[in-house]
């Protein structure tokens, strides 16, 4: 009889066929949406403001890969399935990538280098700083990603270091809401979700086991 918590008992006939599709997929969605919106923009298809539009549909992305990396941990506690934690790292790296072309599109395409507008703009503009905030929490995390670091910094001090994340999200959930001028609600729901996945680490203490990303 298998054994593990209640659901992943349940879903136990589609792991083996998710396990050999989940990787591919998630490439398709890191990458399709980075062509779409190049072509877009290429095409002259984003509106009235196609810089702004680029930075947001970027911005997004960003946001929806970061908590979307924050949500395997609670899957990974309530399915038994320990194998998602490489996904967990897929996942969180995504969630930089996207943050990197995010910030190179508001440097190249708002500013063309103008770095004295650009310390100025973040100095000024909270919503700005909270944004440049969450890239830059997100920069260790990346570079240590790795088993080796892992091993390197050993278990305990890895583990606090990853915990960047969560005030990178939470950053960037503000950072959001600061940013859209009218309609609030979808950053309000990436707020709202990243608070109960947050709030699930309150009430699930986490083990002393170390694992590949935070």
């Amino acid at each position: 009889m298998a054994s593990g918590p209640p659901l992943g008992r349940l879903l136990a006939p589609v792991e083996r066929p998710l396990r050999r599709v989940l990787r591919p997929a998630l490439w398709l969605l890191v990458t399709l949406p980075a062509v779409y919106i190049t072509v877009q923009f290429l095409r002259d298809e984003l509106g009235a403001d196609p810089i702004d539009r680029a930075q947001r549909l970027s911005g997004e992305w960003t946001l929806r890969f970061l908590i979307a990396s924050l949500a395997i941990t609670p899957l990974m506690r309530i399915t038994g399935w320990g194998w998602l934690v490489t996904y967990r790292r897929f996942l969180g790296l995504a969630a930089f990538f996207w943050a990197l072309g995010h910030l190179l599109e508001y440097i190249v395409l708002d500013w063309f280098f103008d770095w004295n507008e650009i310390i100025k703009d973040i100095t000024q503009h909270w919503y700005v700083t909270l944004g440049m905030l969450s890239f830059v929490l997100l920069v260790p995390l990346a570079l240590t990603s790795t088993k080796a670091s892992i091993k390197r910094l050993g278990g305990q001090r890895w583990n606090a270091l990853h915990r960047l994340v969560y005030v990178s999200v939470i950053a960037g959930c503000l950072h959001f809401v600061w940013a859209v001028k009218k309609d609030i609600s979808e950053p309000i729901l990436y707020g709202a979700v990243t608070m109960g996945l947050l709030g699930a680490r309150l009430v699930w203490r986490p083990t002393r086991r170390v694992s590949a990303s935070s």
